[in-house]
């Protein structure tokens, strides 16, 4: 059985981060959307929507939810669940503030 271990990457600093905007990261073959909302809370998602792979840095954020920029598909940041009446979800990573730095956990098996 693989042994799944936590590795902080470091986004930047929250002050970099714009309110309501995706930011996209590149983690290997990995494409992740970080944004920073209203309330300041950081949320990080698969950055291709589940319905025909719009890029979510694109789309319009409204409270915890993005928009896909093609179909308007709305998606949860919280979770990464698609909203009824469309199905599916995308990738959701875990967020770590630390003073004024933004990290993500992504998991790495050994």
């Amino acid at each position: 059985m693989a042994k799944v271990s936590l590795k902080k990457v470091l986004v930047g600093s929250i002050n970099e981060l714009p309110d309501r905007l995706g930011k996209t990261l590149y983690l290997g073959n990995k494409e992740i959307a970080v944004f920073k909302l209203s309330d300041s809370n950081i949320h990080a998602v698969e950055n291709r929507c589940p319905h025909k792979g719009g890029v979510l840095t694109e789309g319009i954020v409204s409270g915890e939810f993005v928009f896909c920029p093609m179909h308007d598909w709305k998606i949860c940041l919280e979770d990464g669940n698609v909203q009824d009446p469309d199905t599916g979800c995308v990738k959701k990573y875990k967020t770590l503030i630390e003073g004024e730095n933004v990290f993500l956990m992504i998991e790495e098996s050994d």
